[in-house]
């Protein structure tokens, strides 16, 4: 071949190349898709609860040792977070659920009680009664064990589920498994079960690490709910990070659900009209959770986090700080007296001045 055809040839490659890129472009333009009907919908993580520094953070460390200086009053996982995640604007709840050594359920984060309560052992073996006469604040410190805000007013705070259940009333709420025991999931169909509770009308999701153990197990008890693992999330949103630049919804996103960084999604074809058409047309839904590589957790937990969210984007956002976040988006909701609201800029503003 001579360097004349060589050329028409590069030439010929280069415009197919040109035309692939194009077409992949406009088949994914967000703003020819219309936008979606409805509105953001925020998760409360762990209700409204204390946050804690995330740097360093092993799987064992203990995060109540380690709070940021409180500005508000609550506590994770208590009837009182749950309550004003409602008030402040919550679409959903996320709840840890911890089963009893008497068949109950309680609300709870870790597998042990050391870190947050005066108690000592494994959650699941104490009983609901014994679990409610620890003091569920007892081991909350923001200054190095030197204060203990909390300590002294957690007596009696860890709920039942049932008593989660009658505080939220028609609020969805997200349950966390936090074992791989699919005993666990029959536990809590039976429990949601006798209360009356229906999952699938009010909106409520259930997850966990694994898709063994309660996730499938919950998969088949309650047919059209939305479950999902740890893993199958991470695999719907590398897939789709693959293969929807061509117009492709793979099938790990159907009955799925997809998960963007809030400073990745630019990775995301159609994002976010066309990608939320396309995965609410197999059954999937999509949360926007906090930076790669940010400091905080998985959630948001800045003001000006929210600004980056597409105002075309009607799914749901994983949220931290629900107390700050939820007034922020909705300012009608915001109702602190004024120290309460100086105290919450005075956190901000130190939450920032951290990560800088």
């Amino acid at each position: 071949m001579n360097r004349t055809s060589l050329r028409k040839w590069l030439l010929r490659l280069a415009m197919v190349f040109v035309a692939a890129i194009f077409t992949i472009m406009v088949v994914n333009l967000w703003w020819l898709a219309d936008a979606p009907p409805g509105y953001v919908k925020l998760i409360a993580h762990r209700g409204a609860h204390q946050l804690f520094d995330h740097k360093d953070l092993g799987r064992d460390t203990c995060t109540a040792s380690r709070i940021e200086k409180p500005y508000h009053l609550y506590l994770e996982n208590t009837l009182a977070s749950i309550d004003q995640a409602k008030r402040l604007g919550a679409q959903m709840i996320e709840v840890d659920i911890a089963p009893t050594a008497d068949g109950r359920i309680a609300l709870f984060h870790d597998w042990t009680l050391d870190c947050r309560t005066n108690g000592s052992g494994e959650v699941r073996s104490k009983t609901l009664a014994e679990l409610k006469a620890l003091d569920a604040g007892y081991g909350y410190t923001a200054d190095g064990g030197k204060t203990f805000p909390f300590r002294g007013k957690g007596v009696g705070l860890i709920p039942s589920l049932e008593e989660a259940l009658q505080m939220a009333g028609d609020k969805p709420l997200l349950f966390n498994f936090k074992s791989k025991d699919p005993a666990e999931a029959d536990l809590l169909f039976a429990a949601l079960k006798a209360a009356g509770r229906d999952s699938v009308r009010l909106g409520d999701g259930f997850y966990g690490g694994g898709e063994a153990g309660p996730v499938a197990r919950m998969r088949s008890l309650v047919p059209g709910a939305w479950v999902f693992s740890k893993e199958s999330a991470a695999a719907c949103t590398k897939a789709y990070a693959l293969k929807g630049w061509l117009t492709i919804t793979p099938d790990e996103c159907r009955d799925g659900t997809l998960m963007i960084p809030l400073n990745r999604q630019w990775a995301f074809a159609g994002w976010p009209n066309r990608l939320q058409q396309r995965l609410a047309a197999v059954g999937g839904r999509v949360i926007v959770i906090a930076p790669i590589g940010g400091a905080g957790g998985t959630g948001l937990d800045l003001p000006e986090q929210l600004r980056e969210v597409p105002a075309s984007f009607t799914g749901y956002v994983w949220i931290e700080d629900i107390w700050t976040l939820g007034p922020a988006l909705r300012p009608a909701l915001n109702k602190r007296n004024p120290v309460e609201g100086a105290e919450t800029a005075a956190a901000i503003a130190a939450r920032k001045a951290a990560r800088d």
